[in-house]
């Protein structure tokens, strides 16, 4: 099994290695960069939830206080993949990013809390720009030929955020009502409270 050091290259980490690094209590620490509403719907038991903007706004912060083994989780790799590179800019290059998410995870009999079920927000995203592809090829049909020009915004748009690896949608759709949890995490509570060097205190049940 291999373990992080200051040498080695930034690697994909499958369920099954972070099952096993878990069970053994190695020094180690789970941060979920998804939104809380998508962490309260479920996640990894014992993970940390800062979500992405929190992260990119306080990445120096965070770092300080994590050790030399670090997990970063989202739904699917994407989100995770951004926090790792914001982590690397700060010199911490010994992240690594679950493959497959937090379900994929699950799928693999990982230890995880279940709580409200919700659309995760990449589905969301999708669901947004489908229903705007839609809309626009409709309206140009039977309203005006212009509105077909929403079809190409959107897909522009999907192209750009494939290219830079950033989703503005996503962003947007994060800021809704519906994905906002009863207590959403700030830095004193999703950053400060955070045991430095690894320690398992005030993880997430």
């Amino acid at each position: 099994m291999t373990s992080p050091s200051k040498a080695t290259a930034v690697t994909a980490l499958a369920p099954e290695a972070l099952q096993s690094w878990i069970k053994e209590h190695q020094d180690l620490v789970v941060i979920d960069v998804r939104s809380a509403a998508e962490f309260e719907s479920m996640h990894i038991r014992g993970s940390y939830n800062v979500p992405l903007p929190l992260l990119s706004e306080h990445t120096d912060e965070l770092a300080a206080r994590l050790g030399s083994r670090v997990v970063l989780v989202c739904q699917s790799g994407v989100r995770a993949e951004q926090a790792r590179q914001r982590m690397a800019t700060v010199g911490l290059d010994t992240a690594y990013v679950l493959t497959g998410g937090v379900p994929g995870f699950a799928a693999a009999g990982g230890d995880v809390v279940k709580g409200k079920d919700r659309w995760d927000l990449e589905r969301q995203v999708r669901l947004a720009a489908g229903s705007l592809v839609m809309l626009g090829l409709a309206g140009g049909k039977f309203v005006s030929p212009k509105v077909r020009m929403l079809a190409g915004a959107i897909g522009t748009g999907l192209t750009f955020s494939a290219a830079t690896n950033t989703c503005a949608m996503g962003k947007a759709l994060s800021a809704m009502p519906w994905n906002k949890a009863a207590k959403e995490p700030t830095r004193e509570s999703a950053i400060l409270q955070l045991p430095v060097q690894a320690a398992e205190k005030g993880a997430a049940a």
